[in-house]
Parts: C-alpha cells; sequence; structure tokens
C-alpha cells in the first residue's frame, strides 16, 4: 500500500489506512512506538499495562458460567482436600 509523505507544520506526517491499524490493533488516539530498522520505518502500537483484560475476564466469565448450570461462573469444579475429607466437621 503506498502513501504520501505530508507537511504538518514543522513536521512530516503519513496518513496510515484504516484497514493496516485494525490489523495491528491500533486506531485514534493510539500512542505507538517509532523505530528506524534497515533503512524501514517501523510504527508498533503501544498497549498499557492491563489494557483488554476487563473483556477478557468477562469473556472468560461468560464461557464458565455457560458450562456450570448454577449460573456462579467457577473456572475450576470445586475438589475436596484431605482437610475437607478427614479434619473437617459440619
Amino acid at each position: 500500500m503506498k502513501a504520501r509523505i505530508v507537511r504538518i507544520g514543522n513536521s512530516h506526517g503519513i496518513r496510515v489506512p484504516k484497514p493496516l491499524l485494525e490489523q495491528v490493533g491500533a486506531g485514534p488516539d493510539s500512542e505507538v512506538e517509532l523505530t528506524a530498522k534497515a533503512g524501514a520505518l517501523v510504527v508498533t502500537p503501544l498497549r498499557r499495562a492491563r489494557q483488554g483484560w476487563a473483556e477478557e475476564f468477562a469473556r472468560h466469565g461468560a464461557e464458565a458460567a455457560a458450562k456450570n448450570k448454577s449460573g456462579e461462573g467457577l473456572l475450576d469444579p470445586e475438589t475436596a482436600t484431605r482437610f475437607d475429607l478427614d479434619e473437617w466437621t459440619w
């Protein structure tokens, strides 16, 4: 894909097509790191710490709830331990 370098004030810029940004997981107002390697300009999106965690937790919770008919969303089935079997009394 070709692009033209344009003057923006005292700097220069490149318009990046939306499909390319989506392919690397970047979007409007994303921070990127610019590096030059072997005669190429490399633009790498920066990810914030824990970016996307809320969505992943929600997805895993929904999957677990679908497997668990009680709807509690436990990821692991309850497993009795030696303490539960030998030492604990109700």
